[in-house]
């Protein structure tokens, strides 16, 4: 907003000036977090790192960077249209620009459609693999908001979303989808029923009195173990991936490193967490996310 000009600060927009308009966008978008963006983005770069061999093409970082940013944003947008009655009703999230009534309904739309569209640019860069996987990418980010109302696990349904990039990835770089893509797959979807879980644990009583599904309500007291049995599963796919790529053995000096901080992080939750703490746990695993990626680029030194 630094960048608009006084006029354009001072200018209505429905009795809103702009500054106040794009600061709302900013908001709907989740600019100032950027903690989601990273989750969706890493696990690409680990399939871009691992099928080129330590050796991706810039450009290719470059696609699905912007892509990750691009779909997530749209991603969250159709999560808050979908959430919109349900976030008026619990504390953390009723002040977003669509619980408050601050933008509304065709302001939202036109919003994730530009996102997507601009995404969608993207894959003019690609090959025909990859372009034909990315229908895919869009239906899952437009279910996922709706799995909480029906699937008693609806973090694994994000995990299916956001590993799908990781297939995408893949694709990209070898034009063919093989094993260590899936296991990749595979590794995402675990880490994110395992992060998400911990990210639930701050909503889990107003999930609860709402009638919303999540991972947090149905493991209960057990959510430390199924958070350690998910940790586990994802560092098992990521190795044998690994292994199948001929990785060294930096690799999986990495994954020892990051499976001691998962037994940190379980044993934590052995104990109530409080809110502030589980989502201070949660954004430690973009910390996670970007070591397993130098442990990949080391493999191949």
């Amino acid at each position: 907003m630094s960048a608009l000009s006084p006029e354009l600060n001072s200018s209505p927009i429905n009795g809103r000036t702009h500054g106040s308009y794009v600061s709302l966008l900013a908001q709907l978008i989740r600019l100032p977090n950027q903690t989601g963006t990273f989750l969706l983005m890493l696990p690409t770069l680990w399939a871009l790192v691992l099928a080129s061999h330590g050796r991706p093409s810039w450009k290719l970082l470059a696609i699905f960077a912007a892509g990750s940013f691009l779909l997530r944003s749209a991603g969250v947008v159709l999560n808050d249209i979908a959430d919109r009655s349900l976030d008026r009703r619990v504390a953390r999230t009723r002040t977003r620009p669509l619980a408050s009534g601050a933008l509304g309904l065709p302001e939202a739309f036109a919003t994730a459609t530009v996102l997507i569209a601009v995404a969608a640019c993207l894959l003019a860069f690609l090959n025909w693999l990859t372009i034909s996987l990315s229908p895919i990418a869009v239906l899952l980010a437009a279910v996922y908001p709706f799995a909480k109302r029906i699937v008693p696990l609806p973090q694994a349904v994000l995990g299916v979303a956001f590993g799908w990039g990781t297939v995408m990835a893949w694709a990209a770089v070898q034009n063919t989808l093989d094993t260590p893509a899936w296991l990749i797959y595979g590794g995402t979807i675990c880490w994110a029923i395992a992060y998400d879980t911990i990210y639930a644990l701050q909503d889990r009583e107003d999930d609860r009195r709402i009638g919303v599904k999540s991972s947090a309500i149905l493991f209960g007291s057990w959510a430390w173990l199924a958070v350690g049995f998910f940790l586990i599963g994802m560092l098992t796919l990521l190795g044998l991936a690994g292994w199948l790529a001929g990785i060294g053995l930096a690799f999986y000096g990495m994954l020892a490193a990051v499976a001691g901080f998962f037994s940190h992080q379980v044993m934590r939750l052995r104990r109530p967490v409080p809110d502030a703490s589980a989502f201070s746990m949660f954004k430690q695993h973009v910390w996670v996310g970007w070591g397993i990626l130098v442990g990949i680029w080391g493999g191949f030194v």
